[in-house]
């Protein structure tokens, strides 16, 4: 039964607390007004600035400032250390063949005897012959034979001195980030609507896949999870309460969807079902939001200030394999809600935190990087983090373009950059402070023109003590230990 913009507004007046990184989630004087309208009064933060209203409480959060790393890999604060797990072209899968580059969106895993598992996306798009390192045709796991993505599996022993690497799916395209579920396994997501005949390809991408770490014969055959749509999937999550999978699109002209899909009646989820499901099975529907005053927004960027809660319908979608229109293109204006660069999505306190990276010209208002909160219960999306434009990204300092995202064992959550410039892992704090973890000193461009690799999946241990991340370019795994602390 659909929430109405009545029913939203009534209930908006006696909103409660709920989960927030800044304040209650039931600030709703703040949410913008009719569309069309842009709010000139209510400015957004500076780049990295703690949140409008937030308020800085307590003492600084973060761990002090980054040290320059003699080896020029990674910057951290005092007292934390890094070692190298898995290095593109450098380390060995089991095969003997090199690890795949551009590592994405990364999960971890309990492992045997203390053992971390870890199943590590490799961004890789388009035919083979254009990566020096691309995932390998392990035999029994490939879908497209002309494709260079994947995943692999690490296994890192729990001193971390020994690893261990092996493909978990080959002949995919572009596999970005994904999603863990709480049966155990990894939702591989491709950011990509090739088609079989472009780009090299010989099937059709644009689809989700499930890897099983414990069981690599469980994704012999790799068949797609169609029911989940074809188009430029980022993350996904699951509701273990209900069974809907929430899944984001980073797709612009026009801008990309946020997505539910409800299983259909009798569905339980469990290790492999996902595969059975017919292409058809349950509803994917796309998101149609209004402010407390029932009026329509058409875009997440509209959002001016932290604290902002919208109402949410779901809208079904038409004809979710694409086969000739993208599904983002199906719906007209007025009829959903877009946004710019739908990135991570992680779900943690009874909901899914969902990232928007940046918003340009595409888009209403600009701004480089939110962070929403969606309440199924409520059936809302709060603004919990928001970054303004960031006019120096080569400077460091100023944080911007947040992507793959996790929750803090210690509090808020940590989220990798993936801006302009300067790279870094940042927490945000319980009330939407933000503060540096790490940066990428990896110089991957020329003396003339430096450049630096964006962050990817965040993730730590199942016990807390390591965080795992990765330098996409080439594609660097790293384990990161120090003095983690209470955030906020």
């Amino acid at each position: 039964m659909p929430l109405s913009r009545r029913d939203f507004a009534k209930r908006s007046a006696v909103a409660g607390a709920g989960v927030a990184l800044t304040g209650s989630v039931g600030v709703l004087a703040t949410a913008p007004g009719a569309i069309g309208q842009e709010n000139p009064g209510q400015r957004l933060p500076q780049a990295g600035a703690p949140a409008t209203g937030a308020g800085a409480r307590g003492r600084e959060p973060g761990y002090g400032p980054l040290i320059d790393d003699p080896a020029g890999i990674l910057a951290l604060p005092a007292g934390f250390s890094y070692r190298i797990i898995t290095r593109a072209g450098v380390t060995e899968l089991e095969s003997g063949e090199p690890t795949p580059s551009h590592h994405d969106g990364t999960a971890t895993f309990e492992g045997p005897r203390g053992a971390t598992l870890l199943v590590n996306n490799h961004e890789l798009k388009g035919p083979r012959a254009k990566w020096p390192h691309p995932v390998p045709l392990a035999e029994g796991l490939v879908y497209d034979p002309a494709a260079a993505g994947g995943c692999t599996v690490v296994e890192v022993s729990r001193d971390g001195r020994h690893v261990a690497e092996w493909v978990g799916i080959a002949g995919t395209s572009t596999n970005c980030a994904g999603g863990r579920t709480p049966w155990g396994t990894w939702l591989t997501c491709e950011e990509t609507e090739d088609k079989a005949g472009q780009n090299g390809m010989t099937k059709d991408h644009g689809y989700v896949f499930e890897v099983d770490p414990y069981d690599p014969r469980a994704a012999r055959d790799p068949r797609p999870v169609k029911a989940l749509g074809r188009y430029a999937h980022e993350a996904v999550v699951v509701d273990p309460r209900r069974g809907h999978l929430y899944l984001t699109e980073d797709a612009d002209r026009p801008n990309g969807l946020l997505y539910r899909w409800t299983p259909p009646p009798g569905f339980r989820h469990g290790r492999g079902r996902l595969r059975t499901l017919a292409d058809d099975a349950g509803v994917l529907a796309a998101p149609r939001c209004y402010d407390s005053g029932g009026r329509f927004v058409d875009d997440l960027s509209r959002a001016t200030r932290t604290g902002t809660v919208y109402g949410v319908d779901w809208i079904e979608v038409p004809e979710r394999d694409a086969r000739r229109t993208p599904v983002r293109k199906q719906f007209t204006d007025g009829m959903i809600t877009r946004a710019r660069k739908l990135e991570g999505m992680w779900w943690a306190d009874g909901g899914a935190y969902i990232v928007s990276s940046y918003a340009r010209e595409e888009s209403p208002v600009h701004h480089d990087g939110q962070v929403w909160f969606y309440d199924p219960r409520r059936r809302t999306l709060t603004l919990k983090v928001l970054l303004g434009v960031n006019p120096a990204p080569d400077q460091d300092g100023a944080l911007d373009g947040p992507d793959n995202i996790t929750v803090s064992p210690y509090g808020g959550l940590i989220i990798a950059e993936d801006g302009e410039g300067v790279q870094h892992l940042f927490g945000a704090t319980d009330d939407g402070r933000t503060y540096p973890i790490a940066r990428n000193d990896l110089d991957i461009g020329t003396a003339d023109a430096p450049a630096y690799s964006e962050f990817t999946g965040p993730v730590f241990s199942p016990d807390g003590r390591t965080l795992f991340a990765n330098i996409q370019d080439p594609g660097i795994m790293l384990a990161i230990r120090g003095p983690w602390r209470r955030q906020g």
